[in-house]
């Protein structure tokens, strides 16, 4: 979600956006996103993610976000996934964003790709205090190491 930034504090909500958004089935939108994600677009996850942390107290500009997702959706119908068997080489990339997430700015994410797909994916909060940004980074990388690459090199192996 590159062009939408939503947050926990947004502006002030007055009376008639939150008549409207009485009105508007956000959690139903969002549920069904999670359906979409899960079964068939894991490409959609951080921005559901994003989106799915307003359930409680959903704003306009959270409704344009879970617009703007559909709005893609609808845009990407035609796109699929291809593997190429001459080139299966698993790919590692690790980052932590620590100024990206407006609200706890401590984004952590991993992505190992196989022939140039993604095939496993995680992005959490980190779950620890770190001193510096090396230490981070450090912590992503073990942890993606140690518990998802050795999986996945053995799952590929048998």
């Amino acid at each position: 979600m590159t062009s939408l930034k939503v947050f926990k504090r947004q502006s002030s909500q007055t009376d008639e956006e939150e008549s409207h958004m009485s009105k508007v089935s956000y959690a139903f939108a969002v549920r069904s996103l999670m359906y979409i994600m899960v079964c068939t677009r894991p490409n959609i996850a951080h921005a559901v993610r994003v989106v799915s942390r307003f359930l409680s107290n959903p704003r306009n500009e959270h409704w344009e976000g879970v617009k703007w997702i559909l709005r893609y959706l609808k845009g990407t119908l035609k796109m699929h996934l291809s593997f190429r068997i001459s080139n299966l080489t698993l790919l590692g990339f690790f980052d932590a964003d620590l100024g990206g997430d407006l609200d706890g700015r401590k984004n952590t994410c991993y992505i190992f790709t196989l022939g140039g797909i993604t095939i496993s994916w995680k992005y959490k909060l980190q779950g620890r205090v770190s001193l510096s940004t090396i230490e981070v980074d450090y912590v992503v990388i073990l942890e993606a190491v140690a518990n998802e690459m050795t999986g996945l090199k053995n799952l590929i192996k048998n």
